[in-house]
């Protein structure tokens, strides 16, 4: 039996997981009665979203020209926040199937999830979907696959993942067009680990993809990142439904179980080896993810929702978040303490889908309640000593005598947009403190920008607006390329005084009193009144740049007095003042939770 080996990558909303869906209907892994929308994505956070957070490895056979064939294959995620999902599975793959939806055309992900199944020397086989829609137009889509990736059009495959059409054909081309795995290169066991997922009964699940050698129920096998032995109990192939095998063999997937109790044991991207012949060297295993976007998760400060069976306790945070990791090996973590809030965690992660994504995860799987606060991008700070110095939190920062220069991530922009909407989409950049790199013709109605612009300005809701200004139709892809020095300067926020480390932020000084007058007016709305008046205020150093006042609550103390001489109720006022400003001195403000969110969101 011949193995191919392959995965299904595309821009987001371009029918992978359905294309997914009807590949294991056509194989007839899947019966008409079992089969159902998004059938691989097992999270109900990925149905209720539609998108796809996890790859899922699937094994189906096929027969083609007279000969049996297994197919290895992996749905992938769409989104540009999720590329390490992508790159790890190429990693397991020979070949790949781009899917281009015909009514869109090629999209920024697609390039990008392109070039790294050609930089991971992947055969790829353009698929055309949707072809059922009265809108497809799937020869010029083909045309702008050539022009665009380079793939020749006649070599497009035309399906339609809905009604089944082409995928008979598609399947034949995978089993003709791929290349074979490539021969062992020694006798002893490596399979890489491209995945693992915890289970309250097997403990740690590790998926892996067998390079060399084959893997037994009872074998001694050894993790050669972190030296740890184990003992297998039970092996599992998915097809799409579990399936326990005794064995998994040369260039085949599957999990293994192995009774792996400690989550600090297992590391994504680790060579399995067999401890009594253990191989020599290790398979090479994937980059370290970049993260783009931080912010701190704290434990509420409540008990947690009463009837929701939430906590909110740091232990139960540090449970799920390590439990998360293992299935999410993109973002990092590490303690965090905040007088307002207590002990946390400094997240990190690849983009505000993906952190949005990690906390619905945390909350939904781990059953913790949580407090964020707004993202932050990573900084350098250049130290007058010589020293460089990482910042991914602005109460990190030093000194400002200490500090030579703060540099900020810059970001290549590609954006994929209608003609129509360039003027607007130049201009939403150039607000944006944007360096106009080229424009690019990509088809008749289609054009390509590239700019060059700070990640800070990005991460808030530059995407949502570039949606806004093409109805949908535009997309992007970024990459961080380099650290430049620029006029930037820490904000501090002053509640009563004190400075509050959680709303602190930096920003470039054109913009730091438009910015700060915006965050005070959404905290004024959002903090409570108390019986003293609050000062709340934006400093530079020690330079107030704007002010706002929450009024006191007041009791009317001259309500006894009537008639009489106006001295006593001077007096009355006079000693309720007192005690105002002694209340001032000693008293607290409570900050909601919403006010710490208020610095996400930018002023309009």
């Amino acid at each position: 039996m011949e193995i191919r080996n392959f995965s299904i990558i595309a821009h987001i909303d371009h029918g992978k997981s359905t294309l997914a869906d009807r590949l294991l209907q056509a194989t007839h892994a899947l019966s008409q009665r079992e089969a159902r929308a998004q059938f691989l994505d097992s999270m109900d956070l990925e149905r209720e979203r539609g998108i796809t957070i996890k790859a899922s490895a699937v094994t189906v056979h096929h027969t083609c020209d007279g000969k049996d064939f297994e197919l290895n294959f992996i749905d992938t995620p769409g989104h540009v926040d999720f590329t390490y999902e992508v790159s790890r599975a190429l990693t397991a793959c020979e070949g790949a199937i781009l899917v281009v939806d015909s009514t869109q055309g090629v999209q920024a992900q697609t390039v990008a999830n392109a070039y790294l199944a050609v930089h991971a020397n992947l055969e790829l086989i353009p698929v055309i979907n949707k072809i059922d829609l009265p809108a497809a137009n799937p020869d010029g889509v083909a045309m702008e696959i050539e022009q665009v990736l380079g793939l020749a059009a006649e070599d497009c495959i035309q399906v339609s993942a809905k009604t089944g059409k082409g995928i008979q054909e598609l399947l034949d081309t995978v089993c003709r067009k791929l290349p074979a795995p490539r021969p062992e290169k020694m006798k002893q066991l490596r399979g890489l680990i491209f995945d693992a997922k915890y289970d309250d009964y097997r403990g740690v699940v590790v998926y892996v993809r067998i390079f060399d050698g084959a893997i037994r129920v009872g074998d001694k096998i050894r993790m050669m990142g972190t030296g740890r032995n184990f003992s297998v109990s039970e092996l599992n192939r998915y097809t799409p439904h579990v399936t326990r095998v005794k064995e998994i063999g040369w260039a085949q997937v599957g999990s293994i179980s192995a009774s792996i109790k400690s989550l600090a044991d297992v590391r994504v991207g680790d060579t399995v080896t067999l401890e009594g012949d253990p191989a020599t060297e290790a398979l090479p295993g994937y980059e370290e993810p970049k993260q783009m976007v931080f912010c701190d998760f704290y434990p509420s400060s409540a008990d947690g929702e009463a009837g929701t069976g939430k906590k909110a306790s740091f232990e139960a945070l540090r449970e799920a978040i390590e439990r998360l990791h293992l299935n999410d090996a993109s973002f990092t973590f590490e303690t965090q303490h905040s007088e307002a809030l207590g002990f946390g965690y400094r997240c990190g992660f690849l983009g505000l889908l993906h952190m949005d994504i990690v906390q619905e995860r945390l909350e939904r799987e781990g059953g913790v309640e949580i407090v964020q606060t707004a993202p932050t991008v990573m900084y350098k700070v250049d130290m007058t000593s010589g020293e460089e110095r990482e910042i991914h939190n602005p109460v990190e920062l030093p000194d400002p005598s200490q500090m030579a220069a703060i540099r900020e991530p810059i970001a290549k922009l590609e954006i994929m947009c209608p003609t129509e909407n360039i003027g607007d989409l130049i201009k939403l950049c150039d607000s944006r403190r944007g360096t106009f790199m080229s424009q690019r013709y990509l088809s008749e109605g289609r054009q390509i920008l590239d700019y060059e612009l700070p990640m800070a300005e990005i991460i808030y809701d530059f995407y949502d607006k570039l949606k806004s200004i093409t109805r949908g139709y535009g997309t992007m892809d970024y990459q961080v390329t380099q650290y430049r020095a620029d006029n930037l300067v820490k904000i501090n926020i002053l509640v009563n005084g004190e400075v509050v480390e959680a709303l602190s932020l930096i920003c470039h000084r054109s913009s730091a009193e438009y910015r700060s007058r915006a965050i005070l007016a959404k905290l004024r709305k959002q903090i409570d009144r108390h019986q003293f008046e609050i000062a709340l205020q934006a400093a530079i150093g020690g330079k107030i740049i704007a002010r706002e006042s929450i009024s006191a609550m007041r009791k009317n103390v001259t309500a006894k007095c009537y008639g009489g001489d106006i001295s006593r109720k001077r007096k009355l006022l006079e000693k309720q003042k007192e005690g105002k400003k002694r209340m001032k001195q000693i008293g607290s403000v409570s900050i909601p939770q919403e006010a710490f969110l208020a610095v996400l969101e930018q002023g309009d």
